[in-house]
């Protein structure tokens, strides 16, 4: 498994239901601590993202919408990101999704759908509460899935409205070495077998059916900011 140290590159992998890389960014490491792991990806940061093709939704090439620092907490199922535009520090933006795994080449985790857009000054909003209910609707996610993933919510909102790092603002000030090249994506970073979590069963009914496939998450994360 990696073991990076501060400005390796990583590559951070959405793992889909069925068990496939799905949505795919280089990124660099910031910091890899027991309590924390932050990684870096600045505006034209290489990833891949689901998009319309001739067979239906695919993983194409692109690039990052802004400068994003994603801080990760090992064992929990949120991260937390912050935005800066060239004006400034845009915000933060909780993504709900599973607790991240190492893998040789970097960190497998996969999103799950709710999120909440969070201002400068703490004032936050939901974001994809419909499409949760429709993921649980159709059978994507285990009801016990879903109100584990609120119940994380609301424990983040809860530091939110505290004031509480890294609500803090004590991260609103970080900058990137300037030396530090754009991160890359390797060649190889679909072939990688998946780190799949040790709860997708419990937590996605038809992970399993061979019938059943998932193209990749309907959320766009660029309205993060």
């Amino acid at each position: 498994m990696i073991t990076p140290t501060t400005g390796d590159d990583a590559v951070l992998r959405y793992i889909t239901r069925d068990g496939r890389p799905g949505m795919t960014w280089g990124c660099r490491v910031v910091e890899d601590r027991p309590d924390l792991l932050a990684l870096y990806l600045p505006k034209e940061t290489p990833h891949k993202r689901w998009s319309a093709g001739p067979n239906g939704r695919e993983l194409a090439d692109s690039a990052w919408w802004a400068d994003t620092l994603r801080l990760m907490f090992p064992g929990r199922a949120h991260s937390v990101w912050l935005t800066w535009r060239p004006e400034g520090f845009v915000g933060y933006y909780v993504n709900l999704e599973e607790p991240f795994r190492r893998t040789p080449i970097g960190f497998d985790t996969n999103d799950h759908t709710l999120d909440i857009v969070v201002k400068p000054d703490l004032q936050w909003s939901w974001k994809d509460e419909t499409l949760l209910q429709d993921q649980e609707r159709r059978g994507d996610y285990s009801t016990a899935l879903v109100e584990e993933i609120r119940r994380e919510a609301a424990a983040v909102i809860a530091v939110i409205e505290s004031g509480a790092s890294p609500f803090d603002g004590s991260w609103g000030h970080w900058r990137p070495d300037p030396a530090w090249p754009t991160p890359r994506l390797p060649d190889h970073w679909n072939s990688e077998p998946a780190a799949l979590w040790d709860r997708r069963r419990w937590a996605y009914p038809q992970a399993d059916d061979p019938g059943r496939s998932e193209s990749g998450p309907v959320v766009s994360h660029d309205a993060a900011g």
